[in-house]
C-alpha cells in the first residue's frame, strides 16, 4: 500500500475501565469517542492488539475524505506503545500518519498545541509509544494545567476534571476533535495556524 493510500491511525490515549473514564489523563479517550460519534460507528475489540478500534472516514464525502483508524489502547497508559505499534504494522501506516491525542501538564487547561515529533515530557503514554516506534508521530496536546499546591502529578492526572473545568470540557473536547480532523484533512501547518493557541 502506498503511503498516500495508507489510513491515519488516530490514537486517543487513556486508561481502560469506568474508574478512569472521567480522569484528566483520559482526555484522549474522550476525543476519540467524539470522533467515533461523528463518524457514526462504534469501537470494537481489535483482533491484532489489546485495543479498541473503529475504521471509518472523516471529511466531506468523496475523494477528499480520508481513511482513519481510531484507536483506544486497552493496555493502560504506560504500555500504549505495544498495541499502537501492532496496529500501525497491521494497517501498514507510516509513523508520520500516527497521531496521538493526549493530556499535557505544561499547557493551560483547554489550550491545544499540535506538533510532529518531540520528547515525551514525562508522559507515560508517549514514552511507551516513542520507545516502540520512535518520536516521529503527530501529537494533539490537550492542556490540563499543573497540579495545584503540592499535589503529586500522578494524583492530579488520575483525578476527574473539577466541576469548574467540566463546564467547559465538552467545548474543549469538541475543539480537539476539530483539530484532529483539520490535521488529517489539511495538514499540520494549517491545523497549527487554526488551533494552536
Amino acid at each position: 500500500m502506498s503511503e498516500e493510500n495508507a489510513p491515519w491511525l488516530v490514537v486517543g490515549l487513556g486508561n481502560p475501565g469506568p474508574g478512569y473514564a472521567g480522569n484528566r489523563h483520559n482526555v484522549g479517550f474522550m476525543v476519540a469517542d467524539l470522533l467515533a460519534e461523528r463518524i457514526g460507528g462504534s469501537f470494537k475489540r481489535a483482533q491484532k492488539a489489546q485495543a479498541q478500534v473503529l475504521e471509518g472516514r472523516i471529511g466531506p464525502a468523496g475523494p477528499a475524505s480520508r481513511r482513519v483508524v481510531l484507536v483506544k489502547p486497552m493496555s493502560y497508559m504506560n504500555l500504549s506503545g505495544g498495541p499502537v505499534t501492532a496496529l500501525r504494522d497491521f494497517y501498514k501506516v507510516p509513523t508520520g500518519r500516527v497521531l496521538a491525542v493526549h493530556d499535557e501538564l505544561d499547557i493551560d487547561y483547554g489550550t491545544l498545541r499540535l506538533k510532529l515529533g518531540g520528547g515525551d515530557n514525562g508522559h507515560n503514554g508517549l514514552k511507551s509509544m516513542t520507545k516502540a516506534m520512535g518520536p516521529d508521530y503527530h501529537r494533539v496536546r490537550f492542556g490540563i494545567g499543573r497540579p495545584p499546591g503540592r499535589m503529586q502529578v500522578a494524583d492530579f492526572v488520575l483525578k476527574d476534571f473539577s466541576s469548574a473545568e467540566r463546564k467547559e470540557l465538552d467545548y474543549f473536547v469538541d475543539r480537539a476533535a476539530d483539530a484532529v480532523e483539520c490535521l488529517v484533512l489539511d495538514g499540520l501547518e494549517r491545523a497549527q495556524g487554526t488551533y494552536n493557541s
